[in-house]
């Protein structure tokens, strides 16, 4: 071995040991021909002091020593005076006087430094991953992410479930968000997608009898990006025979205790909250909402539909909604033009046409707008909104899933701007009773809410030729500060079933079997009842580390873009492969 320790390791108790350390110079000081420099590797960093009298070579090659340079020390460990001890550092109460240094390669003069305070943007930082990645905030992101990975793979272990690899090059079945194609060379013009899940294949899983599945999976998505959002993601996929709902949610729930305990020593409350979709939508206007903290939506459509305020009237009138929030005790910390550009403009970008707000002043409502509300109407509102003075009121008229959209978003914004909550908690919950299809006006269908596999509630099953709005699936999610952590359900096993739902979808039993002909056959052969659910590791590590941006706890992550800064990928090809792929391009330059 070219070190004897690490640079986390050593301690005053090793005082007198001949040792060889290497790794990176992180730091460099001269004082008066005293050489200081921290050395670092991933376990942490130690002093190494190069002095004249070591011999005139070595202090010649220390002093010559830069950021970033790779090197191997040997030399004695010796105490700190205590007026030079470092609380700071792990390894503060000692120094290494160097005796022999080797010079393994010499750094360019870094774009930024890794012990930095002051980042650069992100793009930069991304380019030089290689940099960015010696950052401490970064390797301690890399190693919770080890850790995660590794308690969940015991943990399932325990409980009796198989690791079992499902394939990456698969049948291209559009749903959801786009593909990504792979063009094979043997069978021309035919292709191959990268998966999105691994939904069929561990369905197929369940049919074999394997009965307890779960893989580390890689999926991928051709979609829109966002701050929790990669075009190639990580998620721990798990599929269990002969369950119901509740067994589901319980392994996952040991798992998650298992987490918190073992990353942050704290209990976890078992068994978790729950809410419908009904229940949160109606709410917190979202089926992701943030409950470190409360500040629900409430309705007073009712209380205004004779108000002589036109905006609100004719919205009820014509079937929207009137919904709000009380934002307590802040009726003077945000000025109207915050208020009318600001905050309206966020309320627009979720399609509602303006933002209506008062200030509960006197036990009365204050507003350009409170002249249109009798006392009547204005002491019945602010009853409803559990109003007092010094609260502020915002409101939202629009088409229900405008105001859900709006509000929800609004909320958040407001949470974060007014601190109403611990940034280190982690609040999490199940939201239940997803509906099974909901409605797109754009092309006049039924899509599926989460899937087409999803089990739907017995009861709910007359409702497929009246209303299908109606139909609550057995399907859930986790989550978690106001992020989607995970999501399942219940599988439909019936193919007379699937094929109502395939009936409602739009497609038809030719369509079905070309799309989805393996997975149907296989459930003709004899299917378990079988349940499952898939955690996006990613956002699971970002929210344990506390960060904001899943790209903080990716080793080498895409851009907003979908594009590898780093490897420069996606990238033209060589004009051959594209021959011996058959494809031609036609692409305006």
């Amino acid at each position: 071995m070219l070190r004897s320790h690490n640079c986390g390791e050593l301690r005053k108790s090793d005082v007198g040991q001949a040792v060889q350390l290497c790794g990176w110079v992180d730091s460099y000081r001269d004082h008066g021909g005293v050489v200081f420099i921290d050395l670092r590797d991933r376990y942490g960093k130690t002093q190494v002091v190069f002095r004249p009298e070591e011999g005139s070579e070595v202090h010649v090659e220390g002093r010559q020593l830069r950021s970033e340079d790779v090197i191997q020390v040997m030399g004695e460990v010796v105490p700190r005076t205590d007026k030079d001890i470092n609380p700071k550092m792990v390894t503060g109460e000692i120094d290494i006087r160097v005796q022999e240094l080797k010079v393994f390669s010499k750094s360019k003069t870094p774009p930024f430094e890794p012990r930095t305070q002051d980042l650069p943007n992100e793009e930069l930082r991304l380019k030089y991953r290689f940099v960015d990645l010696r950052r401490e905030e970064l390797q301690k992101a890399m190693f919770l992410r080890h850790k995660l990975t590794k308690l969940a793979r015991d943990y399932f272990d325990e409980q009796g479930f198989l690791d079992i690899e499902t394939p990456i090059l698969g049948r291209s079945t559009p749903e959801g968000a786009r593909d990504y194609l792979v063009p094979s060379r043997v069978h021309e013009g035919a292709f191959y997608a990268l998966p999105q899940s691994p939904q069929l294949f561990k369905q197929i899983l369940m049919v074999s009898g394997y009965d307890r599945y779960v893989q580390i999976a890689k999926c991928f998505r051709d979609e829109d990006l966002r701050a929790d959002r990669q075009p190639e993601f990580t998620q721990i996929d798990v599929e269990m025979s002969f369950v119901e709902q509740d067994d589901v949610l319980s392994m996952i729930e040991g798992l998650l205790a298992l987490w918190t305990k073992e990353v942050r020593g704290t209990e976890l409350q078992l068994p978790l909250p729950r809410l419908t979709y009904a229940d949160a939508m109606e709410r917190f206007g979202t089926d992701k909402p943030d409950l470190r903290f409360d500040m629900e939506l409430i309705e007073i459509s009712d209380l205004v539909t004779d108000c002589e305020f036109g905006v609100f009237k004719n919205v009820v009138g014509s079937g929207g909604r009137v919904r709000g929030l009380n934002v307590k005790g802040v009726g003077d910390r945000y000025s109207r033009r915050v208020l009318d550009n600001d905050m309206k403009g966020l309320v627009g970008e979720y399609g509602a046409k303006g933002l209506a707000y008062f200030k509960v002043v006197g036990g009365k409502l204050e507003s350009s707008i409170a002249k249109f509300f009798n006392d009547e109407q204005q002491q019945a509102i602010i009853e409803r909104m559990q109003g007092e003075d010094g609260d502020l009121l915002l409101y939202v008229a629009d088409q229900p899933s405008v105001t859900s959209a709006a509000l929800a978003a609004l909320r958040n914004h407001l949470g974060r701007d007014l601190e109403l909550y611990n940034p280190e908690d982690m609040a999490i919950a199940w939201v239940l009773e997803f509906p099974l299809v909901t409605w797109n006006e754009d092309e006049n269908r039924w899509n599926a809410e989460h899937h087409m596999f999803c089990n739907p509630f017995e009861e709910d099953t007359e409702y497929f030729e009246s209303d299908p709005g109606k139909i609550r699936a057995r399907s859930y999610d986790l989550v978690c500060n106001g992020y989607e952590g995970a999501s399942g359900s219940i599988r439909i096993h019936d193919t007379k079933i699937q094929q109502q739902v395939f009936d409602l979808l739009a497609i038809s039993p030719e369509e079905a079997e070309e799309r989805f002909g393996f997975l149907l056959e296989a459930l003709r052969y004899g299917a378990p009842p079988h349940g499952g659910v898939a955690l996006g590791l990613d956002r699971w590590v970002m929210l344990f580390a506390m960060y904001d941006n899943i790209r903080d706890v990716i080793a080498f992550p895409k851009t907003q873009k979908a594009s590898d800064l780093l490897s420069g990928a996606p990238a033209e090809v060589d004009p051959k492969q594209l021959r011996d792929l058959n494809i031609k391009l036609d692409v305006k330059k």
